[in-house]
């Protein structure tokens, strides 16, 4: 059962009419960038709760979580309701092993991402840990529609903090928005992904962590399978590690 703390909001900031992120601020445990933990409200009879991930580093004061408003949503429409000041319910202990711990130090860090799966990502990136742990880091964001590519003005920051970090942003139902316009796994089999970023990618170099809807976290691994790369587990260190974002 999760213990259940009161979270006050911050603010709420909308990137369009769907995508928004929700700032909390809240006393819950230690958390590490990749993890996530839930947010609950009260909901007629109901306690309504669903896991989100931080976009926010373990070292912020600030709760940040990134979210799409669904209409018929049972929680996401009333989330997007709050106004500053409001209360939201949070489990006070996180959860996840989408976390750098888990990977193997290597050359590259290949960070592939649908929506709003970016969030988890961008935990990692606020940390120090992942500039130690990886020479050369790749940040791909892909997305239907140019209006749904958040967090540019964060990510841009970084990128003059780190110049080893390539931010490699694909629309793919605007013809004209990004250089790349596939998805992801058609990306990487096409090895347009690979020569866009001018880096050779390889299972003795590279290290892939993938964060976003079950088919494309399917797919890529499926892809990256193909090509000679295997999942990471504790026992047996890979190339491949995967979050399902829903």
């Amino acid at each position: 059962m999760a213990n259940w703390l009161e979270a006050k909001v911050k603010r709420l900031v909308w990137w369009n009419e769907k995508l928004f992120s929700l700032i909390v601020t809240a006393d819950i445990d230690p958390f590490t960038a990749g993890q996530y933990t839930k947010l609950a409200l009260q909901i007629g009879d109901e306690r309504v709760a669903r896991a989100y991930s931080f976009v926010n580093p373990p070292s912020s004061k600030n709760l940040e979580f990134y979210l799409i408003k669904v209409d018929d949503g049972a929680l996401s429409a009333a989330l997007a309701r709050l106004q500053p000041g409001d209360s939201v319910q949070i489990a006070a202990q996180s959860n996840g092993f989408f976390t750098l711990d888990e990977v193997p130090s290597a050359e590259q860090l290949w960070m592939l991402s649908t929506g709003t799966a970016i969030g988890p990502f961008l935990s990692m990136l606020q940390e120090q840990q992942v500039w130690q742990q990886f020479q050369h880091i790749v940040l791909v964001h892909c997305v239907r529609h140019s209006k749904d590519l958040s967090y540019k003005e964060m990510i841009q920051e970084l990128q003059e903090q780190h110049p080893q970090l390539q931010y490699v942003p694909v629309v793919t139902r605007e013809d004209e928005a990004t250089p790349l316009k596939k998805r992801i796994p058609a990306l990487i089999k096409s090895g347009e992904l690979f020569a866009h970023v001018q880096l050779e990618a390889t299972p003795d170099v590279a290290q892939f962590m993938i964060c976003g809807n079950p088919d494309m976290v399917k797919e890529t691994t499926q892809c990256l399978s193909d090509l000679g790369y295997n999942r990471n587990r504790r026992r047996t260190p890979g190339h491949i590690t995967v979050e399902q974002y829903w």
